[in-house]
């Protein structure tokens, strides 16, 4: 009896057949790994091509890690099914093929023109592509998941829904209905888990909030004004961007609608009609942006809205600007017509020059106050003084190109000649503040001097521009605060370079005797490019100014060898080859006797 029991005992032990038993439940969290994958490859400034790249290159990764190619050569479908899903990894493969239909789709819908009808009928494929891979990745997930990952699975699949019947402008009870259930699993799981989910949760009840309140305004259960969805669509997130395009085309059939009663454009009190209906779509659209920007809610703007929004009034008036000009081309020779085009012409692009200029003024102060800030506050990178001087160019020249825009044509009126005034006022303001920079840039480079004059003549000019302000009637008070904001810094200004200038005088010797005793022959610091003797033709001090870089040198020691002449050395090569005559003929010869040849 006891063999059995230990055999029952080895089986219940035994891993492989527990893991037989009880399927593994994976989990993974899809809002924050989608999230997170949106933010880092694209979403975070609109770009889907990038994302939909980025999905197309993981999936790759995932096939070949997983082994999951399907042929080589002749394509063979491989289906992901229930068996199929034995690792994580799998459903994944799901998830990013329904991600990456999904961003094609945002990628067609954010073409500069809008999409044609073949374009919009190829969205909705991929729409429905996206709506299939998220249904079969929430029937995994239901199967293969843990209940976490199974309820965002499902929202995830209600929200793509939801998204392709919002696209298809039918079924907006059943889009309502999708859009709600996503919603209500994500408010469910933001009490759960830690902080940064219920952050992420939290984000995605408000991004659905816009899109079930325009389902509600299109049924007609609910009484929301077009004013409050377009401060609906003011939010940003990737689950928006749908919401905005329908938004934006519903605007633009509005604007169509209201664009008829739009027949006159008013500037200096001058009216100058307008025929072209896209004419008057453009100007309609650039003058309700222009309403944000000067309406009650305008100082609750951030400045980086505002710039969003210059820049869409530039578009709009761009394009009111091309639609005058063909229509001047294909006038003819109707004198009047042309007359008036030319006077819309001009009136457009003389508001359009006084709206870059606008936009100029606000990127001057936004870069004052980073010019205050120190670099603790995020970690922003500093204003320079030259960096105000070149927007101050920029602001000189839109100001000359401005009048000189006005004051063109044969004959000015007065509004004309009075704004051609107030536009030179403001360069004359402008140039005081270039000036007023451009000697802080001195004053940091240590050009006492220079810096001194430049504070003096930006004082007087700051005064000259008071006084012709105050000379008019409707002068520009703000302006005039400014300006002698300007000048009383500039006169402390003045005065601190004029002590700093006597203090470094004063001490100017002492520093001379200073560094002239650090004066060494050649030192035992780094190698330097070149010693005093060696620059004894070149005007440049050496001592005593604030950017020499070190201690002077002034010779190499000890001094390098140098090459001397000395007298050649000859060597006889050809005596080893010459062959001398014989000389016994000349040599004396010995006398000897008889004696001696016998002892030879």
């Amino acid at each position: 009896m006891a063999k059995p029991s230990e055999a029952s005992g080895m089986e219940i032990d035994d891993p492989k057949s527990s893991s037989d038993q009880i399927s593994p439940k994976f989990s993974i969290n899809v809002l924050q790994l989608l999230k997170s994958a949106q933010m880092q490859h694209g979403l975070r400034h609109g770009d889907y091509t990038r994302y939909r790249r980025y999905c197309t290159a993981r999936l790759r990764r995932l096939y070949k890690s997983l082994k999951f190619t399907h042929g080589r050569g002749k394509y063979t479908k491989r289906a992901i099914t229930e068996s199929t899903v034995t690792e994580v990894r799998f459903l994944h493969l799901v998830l990013y093929t329904a991600e990456r239909a999904w961003s094609h789709a945002m990628e067609k819908r954010q073409l500069p023109d809008g999409p044609n009808a073949r374009q919009r009928i190829y969205l909705i494929g991929r729409l429905r592509k996206a709506v299939k891979w998220a249904s079969l990745f929430s029937n995994l997930c239901a199967i293969k998941g843990d209940p976490r990952t199974s309820l965002e699975a499902e929202a995830y699949a209600s929200y793509m829904k939801g998204n392709l019947l919002f696209e298809q402008d039918q079924n907006w009870e059943t889009a309502l209905k999708n859009f709600k259930n996503a919603r209500a699993v994500y408010e469910e799981l933001g009490k759960y888990g830690d902080l940064e989910n219920q952050v992420l949760c939290r984000e995605r009840v408000e991004e659905l909030e816009p899109s079930i309140r325009y389902c509600l305004h299109k049924i007609g259960e609910s009484n929301v004004k077009t004013s409050e969805l377009l401060q609906i669509g003011e939010m940003e997130g990737p689950a928006l961007d749908l919401f905005k395009a329908k938004l934006e085309a519903v605007m633009a059939e509005a604007r169509s609608q209201q664009a008829a009663s739009l027949t006159e454009f008013h500037w200096l009190g001058h009216r100058f009609p307008i025929s072209n209906a896209k004419t008057r779509v453009a100007i309609l659209k650039a003058q309700e942006l222009e309403k944000d920007l000067h309406g009650p809610t305008a100082d609750s703007l951030a400045a980086e809205k505002k710039l969003v929004i210059f820049d869409k009034i530039f578009t709009a008036y761009h394009e009111a600007r091309s639609c005058i000009r063909s229509d001047l081309v294909s006038a003819g020779n109707a004198e009047n017509v042309k007359d008036d085009l030319y006077g819309l012409d001009k009136a457009v692009s003389a508001v359009l020059g006084q709206r870059t200029i606008e936009r100029n003024q606000l990127l001057v102060s936004i870069a004052k106050s980073k010019l205050t800030k120190r670099r603790d506050d995020k970690n922003e990178k500093l204003t320079k003084p030259e960096e105000l001087v070149r927007l101050y160019d920029l602001l000189l020249q839109n100001t000359a190109d401005l009048s000189d825009l006005v004051s063109s044509g044969r004959d000015r009126k007065p509004e004309e000649v009075a704004f051609a005034e107030e536009c030179e006022l403001k360069s004359l303001a402008f140039r005081a503040e270039r000036c007023f920079y451009l000697a802080k840039s001195y004053s940091l480079a240590g050009k006492r001097t220079e810096a001194y004059a430049l504070y003096c003549r930006a004082r007087s000019i700051a005064e000259n521009a008071i006084k012709e302000f105050q000379r008019q009637t409707n002068s520009d008070q703000m302006m005039i605060k400014e300006l002698k904001t300007l000048y009383n810094e500039c006169r402390s200004n003045s005065c601190i370079e004029h002590a700093m200038g006597i203090m470094e005088e004063e001490k100017a010797p002492e520093k001379l005797s200073d560094k002239i005793s650090s004066i060494s022959i050649s030192g035992a610091g780094k190698k330097v490019e070149k010693y005093l003797l060696e620059k004894l033709d070149v005007y440049e001090s050496a001592v005593g100014e604030s950017n020499a870089k070190g201690a002077a040198r002034i010779e190499a020691f000890p001094p390098p060898f140098q090459s001397i002449p000395r007298n050649p050395i000859v060597l006889d090569l050809a005596y080893n080859y010459i062959d001398f005559p014989s000389l016994e003929n000349r040599m004396k010869k010995d006398r000897k006797g008889f004696i001696s040849r016998l002892w030879r």
